[in-house]
């Protein structure tokens, strides 16, 4: 399978359709991608005419970040003729809310390729319900068949608490083991993840932290609901400065004469395999993407 060129997914923002005034920034943002808001942002009188903008957004923006759309579900009226009408504007991602099992990204991939989307449409999934994260392992799967357009998973870390009734903590330490199965599904199945939304937009020291956390779980990047969290997305979910010197180092440790060839090699008292070669080459590849 051919592998697809990394994109930095650090800050992804949600913005409502139906916010024009949110809509216009988009050009000046520094998020790495925005997702247009079809759904839990736009009341039912509202849900066609929110839809007919959106060739008209992503039409008038400069692609400077990633562009997805959050449509309805698919079992909802709006649903399908969201797909439709979305896909047609050619946005970067459609994003798929209440993905339960891998029979809805399939039906979905089947709608667009029976349309003609062109294959640069991917699909992103919000995994959000009880049974998602239970069907997630067999979801994640499709990720690695092109021909299913999946690419990314979103978190509805709001949902699966409303859903369960887990009590919501400030370390999120009841939501923790599904957070860690849903990055282990992702990365069996080659695809990024999204952390969720943190609610209190107004502490940042506190979003930060959990950032911070998500990062260290393996997390891509973290959803966004207020411009002033893209800064400190972007900063925890960039490789450091002291994690750049230890890839430069390994790498430059590997390319030495007397090193070539060798499976293994030790520097400053520690063994360094090959393997850490390639994990240092790619996280100096993402840096010199975001230019960090």
């Amino acid at each position: 399978m051919a592998q697809e060129p990394y994109r930095p997914r650090r800050s992804v923002l949600y913005i409502p359709a139906s916010n024009d005034k949110a809509l216009a920034k988009i050009g000046s943002l520094a998020c790495d991608a925005v997702i247009i808001d079809l759904e839990d942002a736009v009341l039912p009188a509202g849900k066609k005419a929110a839809r007919d903008k959106v060739a008209g957004i992503l039409a008038g923006h400069e692609k400077s970040c990633e562009m997805v759309v959050r449509i309805n579900p698919l079992a909802s009226e709006w649903g399908a003729h969201d797909l439709l009408a979305v896909a047609k504007a050619e946005p970067d991602g459609i994003l798929l809310p209440k993905v339960a099992t891998p029979r809805d990204i399939l039906e979905a991939g089947d709608l667009l390729d029976d349309n003609f989307a062109p294959d640069s449409v991917k699909l992103w999934a919000m995994v959000e319900t009880p049974k998602a994260l239970l069907n997630i392992g067999a979801i994640a799967e499709l990720g690695r068949d092109p021909a299913s357009r999946l690419a990314c998973f979103v978190t509805g870390t709001n949902d699966l608490m409303k859903a369960t009734g887990i009590l919501a903590t400030s370390d999120r330490r009841y939501l923790m083991p599904w957070l860690m199965q849903l990055v282990l599904a992702a990365r069996a199945g080659g695809l990024d993840v999204i952390d969720g939304v943190a609610n209190d937009f107004r502490d940042l020291d506190a979003f930060a932290g959990e950032c911070a956390d998500g990062a260290a779980m393996g997390f891509d990047g973290k959803s966004l609901i207020h411009p002033a969290q893209i800064e400190p997305a972007n900063r925890a979910f960039s490789p450091s400065p002291e994690r750049l010197a230890a890839a430069r180092a390994i790498k430059d440790a590997f390319a030495r004469p007397e090193n070539a060839g060798k499976g293994v090699i030790a520097m400053d008292g520690r063994m360094v395999e090959r393997l850490h070669l390639a994990e240092a080459e790619k996280l100096l590849a993402k840096a010199a993407i975001i230019g960090a």
